[in-house]
């Protein structure tokens, strides 16, 4: 049987491979479980492979293959095993300093029913140390309980990366008839687009492709206490 964290990293290697067909790097790994250095990371490596779910591709650098999955993982659990890294407090009680990178924050957004489009700045936070400096960050403070399943609450600052595309089971910003903004994980097939709660209280909202626009993928978020 797999501990907790071992679980959690062959999801997430078998997501990213599922996803872009290459392995995560270590920085990754250690950034999905939330462990402060990767010689953690090495030793769930070794604990998986010893026990026969992930082998060591031989002349390739952190090349691994997922053998086999454990039984006890459903297929929520295999598409969606990440989930984003937690800034715990810290907003509004530090000064950001002259060398950090400042995201704007654009307001509220659904994480429940949907709200108006999202486009004023309403103040800056500091980007979190462990996403690249070069991207487009914005941030949404979230409103609702539709993703609290994902680790997301009603009150947390979620980062989100600007992009017009998303892979299956990202949560993402979804701008809907260009007027209404949502936070939902993403499904599509053929011609539908699904925009998953993860709250067994909401239903699934089921679209057409002409009337979703992806807006952005979580990347992190902070919570205050």
């Amino acid at each position: 049987m797999l501990t907790k964290k071992q679980k959690n990293l062959l999801l997430f290697i078998n997501k990213k491979l599922r996803s872009s067909g290459v392995s995560p790097s270590y920085e990754e790994m250690k950034q999905s479980l939330n462990l402060k250095s990767k010689s953690g990371i090495h030793r769930l490596i070794s604990a998986l492979e010893e026990r026969g779910f992930i082998k060591r591709l031989a002349h390739k650098a952190r090349a691994l293959e997922v053998i086999k999955l454990p039984e006890t993982a459903s297929a929520n659990d295999i598409y969606n095993s990440f989930s984003p890294s937690v800034i715990q407090g810290g907003l509004g009680e530090e000064q950001t300093t002259s060398d950090e990178v400042e995201v704007p924050v654009l307001g509220k957004i659904a994480a429940g029913t949907p709200v108006e489009a999202i486009q004023n700045e309403i103040s800056r936070i500091p980007l979190p140390n462990n996403l690249e400096k070069n991207g487009d960050y914005f941030g949404l403070k979230v409103q609702g309980d539709s993703m609290i399943d994902a680790g997301i609450h009603e009150g947390d600052t979620v980062i989100i990366k600007r992009t017009d595309t998303a892979d299956n089971g990202k949560i993402v910003v979804a701008l809907i008839d260009e007027n209404e903004a949502m936070l939902k994980r993403i499904r599509k097939k053929g011609k539908v687009v699904a925009l998953e709660s993860a709250n067994r209280n909401y239903e699934t909202k089921i679209f057409g492709p002409d009337r979703v626009k992806v807006q952005g993928v979580l990347v992190s978020l902070y919570r205050n206490f």
